[in-house]
């Protein structure tokens, strides 16, 4: 997945394509993949590196949603859980069983999670990942050691499934490019062509590593830019009114000693009504998640200071090691892109996770809300949508056998390079070739300069930032480590993209100056 190649794809004047894809996160690349592996000629455009926004600041789960369930919502359910049996199916390398506990701390909720959890269990089908089970408060806290044990009855064990989200995007990507497509991050759509009667026939672009501008023509043009779907839409139609309001949901990272465990904790309410999560991934623990409105998108969402307290507070109210901030090891806020709350009152955590596809007079395909663990379904219903608009060949869809880029079943989760399934012999194959390259970034880590120099070939990385950040997610696990690992990271990058000693230092200040914001 070279972008010099994929450049020059893009570049040929006489290239008409029949889908043109905007937006490189979750959405967008399940929508290229979809089309691809249909027989159609797709390319996608991303105006930052893949899953730069919401897509690689999830909660690291692909689920049905329990939440979901709780409010009736049983079709997305049903949706989201066939999913998640596929994704766990096509890419095991990424996607893993994962065990939860709910705590039970009042006398009646283990029955009432126990039925709950079981309709959850049945609706999963044949997809199912395991029956969920009552147990007792020694067992509890035998499987969760760091749980408070004061007024605690017992727990309800439940499966449900976990993931490294930009890894599974990048895979999804090289996919897409193995079946055909066309991806390219870091070339912004600027502009939509029209013809005559106003319809539309392309996407003007921008590559901006270089400036150049690029016509591309299509059949159809996808508008899958998640919370900046508004801004094409304008590009459309500039009267168009503002379709999605952000919801913020932020994480905090901490050590696993706070956790100890390989079980994961669900709160399913807190004092304001949100799940709280605590899920340990890649060594670390994972903690979130808010719900607070923001007024516009951004590509780096800062958390508020009530959230972090939020997670922090009630977080330390089941750890009987209580988290405090000195303990963060990164904080990251990612922004879902809801429809508005209708009506006084209404707030996010109330509105559904269902997408929405809207084809708008000119031909403008947009497709929004939804989440990671639909992405395969929401790019199957864009496609077909796009079958109608662009008169294109009625070819079925593949997505649901199709085994993602590196699959590899039953990966050695103790070796850090099981993220790359079959890529790691190549990996291995370059240290064997270069020793250098088998030098650690960071003496607190496992990874190595080998990953760098894959990220630069294999999976179109281009800065610090996509290295540290969205592909061994160093950034996301401790800030500070990362900061520590970013001159090294420059130096391997800059020889693989023939970058000078200045480039390498303007990287590196950009890196500091970005990882700082996720400290405590």
């Amino acid at each position: 997945m070279k972008r010099e190649e994929q450049l020059k794809q893009l570049s040929e004047t006489n290239n008409s394509w029949d889908v043109v894809v905007i937006g490189g996160g979750a959405t967008g690349l399940g929508v290229a993949l979809d089309a691809a592996t249909r027989g159609f000629k797709v390319a996608l455009i991303e105006q930052d590196d893949f899953t730069k926004a919401t897509s690689s600041r999830s909660t690291k789960l692909v689920h049905g949603g329990v939440r979901y369930l709780a409010q009736g919502d049983v079709a997305l359910v049903l949706e989201a859980l066939h999913e998640r049996g596929l994704l766990l199916r096509n890419a095991p390398h990424l996607v893993k069983n994962q065990s939860f506990i709910i705590p039970n701390y009042r006398w009646w909720e283990g029955a009432f999670y126990t039925i709950g959890l079981t309709m959850y269990d049945l609706l999963a089908g044949r997809l199912s990942l395991g029956r969920s089970l009552h147990i007792g408060k020694k067992k509890t806290l035998a499987k969760l050691p760091h749980l408070k044990s004061e007024s605690l009855y017992g727990g309800v064990i439940y499966h449900d499934g976990q993931f490294d989200d930009s890894r599974l995007a990048i895979n999804v990507a090289q996919s897409c490019v193995e079946n055909g497509g066309c991806v390219a991050n870091y070339v912004k759509a600027t502009g939509l062509l029209k013809d005559g009667k106003g319809k539309i026939v392309g996407v003007k672009a921008t590559d901006l590593e270089t400036g150049k501008n690029l016509d591309i023509k299509a059949k159809v043009v996808v508008n899958a830019t998640g919370v900046f779907v508004d801004s094409i839409m304008q590009m459309d139609t500039p009267e168009a009114h503002d379709m999605v309001r952000p919801s913020q949901g932020v994480h905090l990272v901490l050590d696993k000693s706070f956790l100890d465990s390989d079980y994961a904790i669900m709160i399913p309410k807190t004092d304001d009504g949100r799940v709280l999560f605590a899920v340990p991934w890649h060594s670390k623990v994972v903690v979130g998640t808010t719900d607070t409105l923001r007024e516009k998108p951004e590509l780096e969402p800062q958390a508020l200071e009530k959230e972090i307290e939020f997670i922090l507070n009630t977080a330390g109210r089941y750890l009987t090691k209580k988290p405090t901030r000195k303990d963060v090891l990164s904080i990251f806020a990612g922004l879902r892109p809801l429809a508005a709350p209708k009506g006084e009152g209404k707030s996010t955590k109330e509105i559904s996770r269902s997408h929405k596809i809207i084809t708008s007079e000119s031909g403008l395909i947009t497709i929004t809300g939804g989440k990671w663990t639909t992405f395969r379904k929401m790019a199957e219903d864009t496609i077909n949508e796009s079958i109608k608009v662009g008169n294109l060949a009625n070819l079925k869809c593949k997505t649901k056998n199709l085994k993602i880029h590196g699959y590899k079943p039953n990966p050695d989760l103790n070796n850090h390079l099981y993220v790359y399934g079959t890529d790691v012999e190549f990996i291995q194959k370059l240290e064997n070739e270069h020793p250098e390259y088998r030098e650690k970034l960071h003496p607190n880590f496992e990874y190595k300069a080998s990953e760098v120099v894959w990220a630069a070939r294999a999976e179109m990385a281009r800065t610090v930032e996509d290295v540290l950040a969205r592909r061994v997610r160093v950034l996301f696990l401790d800030a500070s480590s990362s900061i520590a690992m970013a001159p090294k990271v420059a130096q391997v990058l800059a020889k693989e993209l023939g970058q000078d000693e200045q480039w390498v230092e303007n990287q590196v200040t950009a890196y500091t100056k970005l990882a700082k914001q996720y400290l405590a």
